[in-house]
């Protein structure tokens, strides 16, 4: 049996294909009750893709009929669920069953899962739970006596009502510029407590015309160009991420050219400024957050905060708040299912890592055969399109089905030197790279400062590395003649 845990993009897109290569001893387990991952989770006021539409679909599912340049939420959900159908994935989804632990066995060869429901037994085991898939809340102190209302973005409570709400809103990543905007239409007043100011770009948002979608409809070739086309754009722009510094400056007067359009206040232009170079944080785009916050019943808070009372957000002020909502993004290097995860010797995924994930190819790690994680350690991207890398890595995986099932294997697992000299080669070429140089601190590194989140190279470079399975790298594990019942 293969168990995949998530059914999110990642683990969507890996049941599709397997069940294509014709794998049908499949489970995807889920432990919320619908599919949909990020997009299922995310359905706050405003809440929309930030990658053009286009891009936001797998290959082998293509979506003619987005109705605008960027996706909302609720298009993205249903384009996911409308997957599910069309693949016939529903008998091998697990609903509502967490995986509790997972552990190697290395005299069956087999993964031995412990999941709410009960044990199971899988040949291989894909972690698909995706990088944003964990909200983080900071410890604030005095933040369990808050008497009012909060949750973080991830997990909206649509039932309160914030009009006439002094509602206080902690972090200004790519969630918060998008909600900001719609709690300033309806609260009596939004406070924004902002650490560092994003790097903001024009949006540039637009229905798509019945007519193109329907032309993309009846001409798929037509809809894969304009797809092709987008992909491109977006990956032109990737040397200025990696060191070229003519084009890094040309985005750093196109972001500084947006602020000063948009903001005509210098005082809150300058809180808005960010003193690192465009693309050390992830860029974000917006047409309406800056407008947001040049409005009366809005104002933003550069002091850090000291601590929180049972109705107000203390800086050198006290700001009173009925409303604490987080937009403090999520675990990324330190996603909690490592814990739970034990391979050979008894170690688990957090401790063969010790902080610092890492993994070759972002997909197999050392001392632990048959697993594969998508989405894994570098292999997230800043300007283009996720599901992208995601597809990279499926090819892998099945590639490696393929030559497991040709060759009569039992388990492979990446060599210690093998994934030692990728992540070495990865660190090397972070080096010159805007997240290594640019001046500031993001979610892409590790406690001790790695880059461990991104991939730092142009993203067609990794579908050509995870273009087939590449065994020299592995050590292998023999099938052994069936003797017990139980195996």
């Amino acid at each position: 049996m293969i168990v995949i845990v998530g059914a999110g993009f990642a683990g969507l897109g890996t049941a599709i294909r397997l069940l294509q290569e014709g794998h049908r001893d499949l489970v995807v387990l889920e432990q919320a009750d619908d599919v949909g991952g990020t997009w299922r989770d995310n359905t706050y006021p405003g809440c929309a893709c930030d990658i053009p539409s286009l891009l936001y679909s797998f290959s082998f599912a293509p979506n003619p009929d987005w109705s605008r340049r960027y996706a909302p939420q609720h298009e993205i959900e249903r384009y996911l669920r409308r997957c599910v159908r069309d693949h016939g994935l529903e008998p091998h989804l697990r609903l509502g069953i967490a995986l509790q632990d997972a552990s190697w066995d290395a005299r069956r060869s087999r993964w031995n899962l412990r999941t709410s429901a009960g044990p199971l037994s899988a040949r291989v085991l894909i972690m698909a739970q995706g990088p944003l898939s964990e909200p983080a809340v900071p410890t604030l102190p005095g933040l369990d006596d808050f008497a009012g209302w909060t949750w973080h973005s991830a997990r909206w409570q649509h039932d309160r009502d914030l009009r006439g709400k002094h509602v206080a809103v902690i972090g200004t990543g790519a969630s918060a510029i998008q909600f900001v905007p719609q709690l300033q239409r309806v609260a009596e007043r939004v406070t924004v407590f902002q650490r560092t100011p994003p790097w903001i770009m024009p949006r540039g948002d637009r229905p798509i015309p019945a007519w193109r979608r329907g032309l993309y409809r009846q001409v798929p070739a037509l809809h894969r160009l304009a797809r092709g086309w987008d992909y491109l754009i977006r990956e032109a722009g990737m040397p200025a991420l990696l060191g070229n510094r003519s084009l890094a400056a040309l985005g750093h007067r196109q972001a500084l050219a947006h602020l000063h359009r948009q903001v005509a206040d210098p005082e809150l232009r300058a809180k808005l400024t960010p003193d690192y170079e465009v693309g050390c944080k992830r860029i974000l785009i917006s047409d309406d957050y800056y407008p947001a916050l040049a409005q009366p019943n809005v104002e933003l808070v550069t002091d850090p905060i000291s601590r929180i009372t049972a109705d107000t957000v203390v800086t050198g002020t006290a700001h009173p708040a009925d409303v604490l909502i987080f937009g403090t993004g999520f675990r990324v290097t330190d996603a909690g299912f490592a814990q739970h995860i034990t391979g050979v010797d008894r170690q688990t995924l957090e401790q063969a890592w010790k902080g610092s994930p890492q993994a070759y190819l972002g997909t197999t790690v050392t001392g632990f055969p048959n697993l594969f994680l998508m989405a894994g350690p570098n292999t997230g991207v800043g300007h283009t399109s996720l599901i992208y890398m995601i597809e990279s890595q499926i090819n892998y995986l099945v590639d490696c089905l393929r030559v497991m099932d040709r060759r009569e294997l039992a388990a492979v697992e990446v060599r210690a030197e093998s994934q030692d000299f990728f992540n070495a080669e990865v660190q090397r070429r972070v080096a010159g790279t805007v997240w290594a140089t640019g001046g500031c601190a993001a979610w892409y590194q590790d406690a001790d400062g790695r880059v461990r989140a991104l991939w730092p190279e142009p993203t067609w470079r990794f579908r050509a590395r995870t273009r087939a399975f590449d065994l020299a790298h592995y050590t292998t594990t023999a099938r052994r003649p069936v003797t017990d019942p139980a195996t």
